[in-house]
């Protein structure tokens, strides 16, 4: 027996009608700029977006050609994630922040056709381009688009310049989106790279349109016509976590920084703007602590979640933002997972230090995403909060296969490996421990780098840590602290490592230490520990060693 229901593609086009009808006149984009706030309704972007979509047939997009963006949160982001999924074509955001080796191999890889630029980040690109071997077209964006594409025009042999007013100018308002089937591309973004080249992962109209669904659930990021997000985190970095999406899907307004993302300028957005939603990863959120504890006077109170991703957030930062009235919510996610898989919204009946495990973890499985802990021999592991493993996921926004690129060893029977080690409890929270490539294998025990950051970023005088393992003859490897002070603090190598005692077991305790001005970070935003390993072994960080506080040989009594 089949149903009698209708069988309506699930696609991006269908996404950017229903906002900008439903929603055209309530729903809108703000976007931060030099001289203030630009404004415009949702039916607007749809408009720009028709109009960019000529554009874009006029230069010779007539199918799934890539088109690529090199920009900021901005309103003409925006009206690319609408206007070029819906036409057929393909969205890849380029990272602005890779250097320029990588852009090239990425938008090569992709085989790019097109490149959306900012007018301010022409210097960044432009050395690129003579190495980028499908771009036929450069379209310059923003103010004084026309002079930039002057300055550029004629550098890069084969590739056309032009400007995104001039383009757009002229061009009908509205376009007779195709019909499009929902599993075919709509974007791709390429993970960060931090082992081999980076991997191309491509959504489908169908995964982001459910995507979009299911962070806008209650129990996820719960986003409602009546909301105003700021999404800090990149359009680039997986579409901005979805959020742009969500919000046009469900008529929430977006309140875009553009290139100001410094502390002072988005803590006068939430206040000016009223934000009731905004996301980041955790060291753009320490600075804005900062901002909000030295100007008390600053009303957060429009300010419901902060989500943060990218990496395991402190307590103490979570601690902080309460000063404020504003709950932090963790959420986990990958490039392979659209990206929400979890969000750490605690159940109702928790109180106290029960509660706090639960937004300490990586929070409770979105619904339709599936997960399982695999241990190291293989067996799936229960669901009891304890036995851990690598965490395998699957679900209809979670990627089966990486774009042009065989990587079976990365996917187990239709389930994706993600890398992370940890365990799931009987809610379907998930905690994790590490990443496997970052787990120090001391003695033959594990012992978890997430755990003693997050402890060593607890202590009052510690603004950031990381912790990797290093080589060591005894034991295989031992962790290395290596910490940044906070300004006008000083703390020594003992005295926080007598801080940490009774928190771990005593064989868990870093001997070596690094006091360092910055911790390394990838291009968004994560721990470099790469880097830092290479700087250890380099001799390239001062390094202080203090007596072993216990015999490794000590683990298992003291557990």
């Amino acid at each position: 027996m089949r149903s009698t229901m209708l069988d309506v593609p699930l696609t991006i086009g269908s996404l950017t009608h229903h906002g900008s009808t439903v929603h055209g006149r309530t729903g809108s984009v703000a976007t931060l700029t030099a001289d203030g706030l630009r404004r415009a309704p949702y039916a607007e972007v749809a408009r720009n977006a028709a109009r960019l979509a000529h554009a874009l047939r006029g230069l010779g997009v007539t199918a799934d050609q890539r088109v690529a963006t090199f920009m900021w949160n901005n309103q003409e982001h925006l009206e690319a994630y609408l206007a070029v999924p819906s036409m057929g074509a393909v969205l890849h955001p380029l990272n602005i922040r890779l250097p320029s080796d990588q852009v090239a191999y990425i938008a090569n890889h992709a085989e790019d056709f097109v490149v959306l630029v900012d007018a301010t980040l022409l210097p960044a690109i432009a050395p690129v381009l003579p190495s980028l071997t499908t771009v036929r077209h450069l379209v310059v964006v923003g103010d004084n688009a026309a002079e930039a594409a002057d300055a550029v025009r004629g550098k890069a042999p084969g590739v056309e310049v032009h400007a995104y007013s001039d383009l757009l100018t002229g061009q009908p308002d509205t376009f007779d989106w195709p019909d499009i089937d929902e599993r075919s591309a709509a974007a791709m973004c390429y993970s960060s790279g931090t082992t081999g080249n980076p991997k191309g992962v491509v959504y489908s109209h169908r995964s982001v349109v459910l995507h979009s669904m299911g962070i806008a659930l209650g129990d996820a990021l719960a986003i409602g016509s009546n909301d105003r997000a700021l999404p800090v985190v990149p359009m680039f970095h997986v579409l901005a976590w979805g959020i742009p999406h969500a919000c046009f899907l469900v008529g929430a307004s977006l309140v875009l920084p553009d290139r100001f993302m410094t502390p002072e300028p988005l803590a006068r957005l939430v206040e000016d703007e009223r934000v009731t939603l905004a996301g980041a990863v955790p060291s753009v959120w320490g600075g804005v602590l900062q901002y909000l504890d030295a100007n008390p006077d600053t009303d957060w109170s429009s300010l419901r979640d902060v989500i943060v991703g990218g990496s395991a957030c402190p307590r103490t930062l979570m601690e902080g933002f309460e000063r404020h009235g504003v709950r932090i919510l963790h959420a986990w996610g990958m490039t392979e997972t659209s990206p929400v898989a979890t969000v750490a919204v605690p159940p109702e009946y928790s109180g106290g230090e029960r509660r706090w495990r639960y937004r300490l973890s990586q929070g409770r499985l979105v619904s339709l995403v599936e997960a399982r802990v695999v241990t190291p021999d293989g067996a799936v592991a229960p669901w009891n909060g304890e036995t851990v493993g690598e965490v395998e996921v699957r679900g209809p926004w979670i990627t089966g296969s990486y774009y042009g690129e065989d990587a079976s060893d990365r996917f187990d029977d239709g389930w994706l490996r993600t890398g992370d080690v940890g365990h799931l409890d009987a809610d379907g929270f998930l905690t994790l421990t590490d990443r496997a490539k970052d787990v120090i294998k001391s003695g033959g025990e594990w012992i978890s780098s997430v755990q003693l950051e997050n402890l060593l970023m607890g202590h009052p005088s510690v603004a950031e840590a990381s912790v990797v393992g290093v080589p060591d003859e005894r034991w295989g490897e031992r962790p290395l602290a290596t910490v940044v002070v906070r300004t006008g603090e000083s703390v020594t190598a003992e005295q926080l490592r007598d801080f940490l005692v009774g928190q771990v077991p005593r064989w868990q305790l870093p001997e070596r230490w690094s006091f360092v001005a910055e911790v390394p970070k990838t291009s968004v935003g994560k721990f470099d520990k790469k880097v830092l390993r290479q700087r250890y072994a380099e001799g390239d960080l001062v390094v202080e060693t203090l007596t072993p506080p216990a015999r490794q040989a000590d683990a298992a009594d003291e557990e």
